[in-house]
């Protein structure tokens, strides 16, 4: 069974996509007409930059979708199609429109709305997120529950074993990394992301979420697709799905739980459709006995093969 999985924020780089938009002239016009959707030269921000300008939250997010999406419908038109699928964070919104329960369009415009409010949920230097690497989930929660039980700092993202995320006010996070590293953990790192996401101090994207789903219909998923925040599959009813869409904003993600669902489901060929290789590095961590492959959209050769590969 073949599972596609879509990257998060992050994965983001100046010349994404680069050789896909000469190879495809359809590609390329996709690009460039979802930026004037948006109103912002996206293409020109893909291939030249300023990579400070690229990373911002409100530009990833729409950038990282479309490519994604770009990848998907030219893998689709050769003939590869997913039994499954999922997305990490912001990559989940990819994995909606692949399944058929959102429209481009509306998906487009739904996470540059997502990417605006995250940066204004909490006042610039106030929150921050930090990786850390080399300790058991538990050892990490604990420490995270000592430190607060208002949920100033919690574990936000599941990654994969031995690395999670945390989030929170930038005094408790800082102050976790230091107890991580005491507690025997081999490396911790400040992320380069503009608030505490997936955790509480996002729930007013929430509600700019649900204002904005009031007016997009949603579709039960033609094919299935397992949720961040559950770690299982999404409902069929529309309004559960908004549901899930909305809360995704401040609640964990459960990305390692989420490929063992697929894994117990029967999948066992992976393949990361969308820019970088993050998720094909996590994978590797979580069940080295699948098989895991990137679309990798600077060489079409591996797009070749993963065309191969996916039928």
């Amino acid at each position: 069974m073949v599972a596609w999985i879509f990257p998060g924020q992050g994965s983001q780089y100046v010349g994404m996509g680069k050789t896909l938009f000469e190879e495809s002239a359809i590609i390329r016009e996709f690009i460039g007409l979802s930026g004037r959707m948006l109103g912002f030269d996206m293409l020109r921000l893909m291939l030249e930059g300023p990579e400070s300008e690229l990373t911002l939250t409100q530009n990833a997010q729409p950038a990282i979708l479309s490519v994604s999406i770009a990848l998907s419908d030219f893998l689709s038109e050769r003939g590869a199609k997913p039994d499954i699928v999922a997305g990490l964070s912001l990559g989940e919104f990819s994995a909606l429109t692949v399944a058929g329960s959102l429209e481009y369009a509306d998906a487009l415009r739904l996470v540059r709305l997502r990417g605006i409010a995250m940066q204004e949920a909490i006042p610039p230097g106030e929150g921050i997120m930090a990786a850390i690497i080399g300790l058991p989930n538990e050892v990490v929660e604990k420490i995270c529950l000592e430190i607060s039980s208002e949920e100033e700092v919690i574990v936000a993202n599941y990654n994969c074993p031995g690395q999670v995320v945390v989030s929170g006010t930038t005094e408790k996070v800082r102050l976790v990394t230091s107890l991580a590293l005491e507690a025997g953990a081999r490396k911790c790192v400040e992320l380069s992301v503009s608030a505490p996401f997936h955790s509480r101090f996002l729930q007013p994207v929430g509600d700019v979420l649900r204002d904005f789903l009031k007016d997009v219909k949603v579709s039960p998923p033609k094919i299935p697709v397992i949720s961040n925040v559950t770690g299982d599959f999404f409902p069929e009813d529309p309004e559960e799905i908004k549901e899930l869409i909305i809360s995704q904003a401040y609640k964990p993600v459960k990305w390692e739980q989420s490929i063992r669902r697929m894994i117990q489901l029967g999948s066992d060929r992976f393949i990361e459709v969308g820019p970088g290789k993050v998720l094909s590095g996590f994978m590797k961590k979580i069940d080295r006995n699948v098989s895991i492959s990137t679309t990798d959209c600077e060489s079409l050769e591996v797009i070749r093969e993963f065309q191969e590969i996916a039928n």
